[in-house]
């Protein structure tokens, strides 16, 4: 009897922990950051954490979720793009600590030339519709000599601070998810690497040019600034910082996606 006691109390006690397992809310796009958190998913669990993935295909929704409480925290931007959302929509979103994560280096895509050098006058050139992103296509651009902008040192320039357009390029401002799409109809088009990826783009070989390791995009997990310092987030970035998540990003992406830890 002592025996089945035990037992009966030793499978109420698991019951209860596993009861007692935190949830963490996690907002993001699919490619790479959903994939990343799946990979990560048993590592937290053994933490007695719960990961819950609610994936997102624009770059608006994942902040609103956070903000308004629905979600614990998103992984999908970096630092330029939550500056210029918390400004736009007066809200006080945060990186959580250490919430470097990694870099998906910019590309410029064509399916009408094979080198950059081949881009014609008066081409039509693509470029997401945000700001920071549209910014960060500009500065490419610049760093290519394609364009001169106003303020070398912005990182939100926009088409109205080129001050030199040798080639008297036409700028289409697109949502970011659309880009790929658009290479049919525009000559150039500078895409997000979440979004080459999900098109069947490899950066690595398909880019006309591409951003390199430096990029001060880093990919970042944000919170709300009541929840950046909880000890699920910490567990979180532990696990995402691990040895084991930077081989996953390295042999997946094949330097498409660079690990920023």
């Amino acid at each position: 009897m002592l025996k089945k006691a035990l037992s009966a109390i030793a499978i109420a006690t698991l019951a209860l922990s596993a009861q007692a397992a935190d949830v963490l809310k996690i907002g993001a796009t699919a490619v790479p950051h959903a994939e990343i958190l799946n990979h990560i998913k048993p590592a937290l669990k053994a933490q007695g954490i719960d990961l819950e993935i609610k994936e997102f295909s624009d770059y608006v929704q994942p902040n609103a979720a956070v903000e308004d409480k629905q979600l614990d925290a998103n992984f999908f931007q970096h630092q330029p793009y939550l500056d210029t959302y918390n400004k736009d929509r007066k809200t006080s979103l945060v990186a959580v600590p250490n919430g470097k994560v990694h870099v998906e280096p910019f590309g410029a895509y064509s399916s009408k030339i094979k080198n950059i050098k081949d881009l014609k006058n008066g081409a039509t050139v693509a470029i997401p519709n945000d700001p920071s992103n549209g910014g960060r296509a500009l500065i490419l651009l610049a760093k290519h000599g394609l364009i001169e902008l106003k303020d070398p040192k912005s990182l939100t320039p926009t088409p109205l601070e080129i001050v030199k357009n040798p080639k008297k390029l036409k700028f289409k401002e697109l949502e970011a998810p659309l880009l790929p799409r658009s290479l049919a109809d525009v000559d150039l088009a500078l895409i997000n690497t979440n979004y080459a990826i999900e098109a069947k783009l490899n950066p690595t070989k398909d880019a006309l040019f591409i951003e390199g390791a430096d990029s001060p995009y880093t990919n970042i997990v944000v919170a709300r600034k009541d929840r950046a310092g909880g000890a699920d987030i910490a567990k979180l970035m532990s696990v995402l910082h691990s040895a084991d998540t930077k081989k996953f990003i390295q042999e997946k992406y094949k330097g498409a996606v660079v690990p920023a830890f």
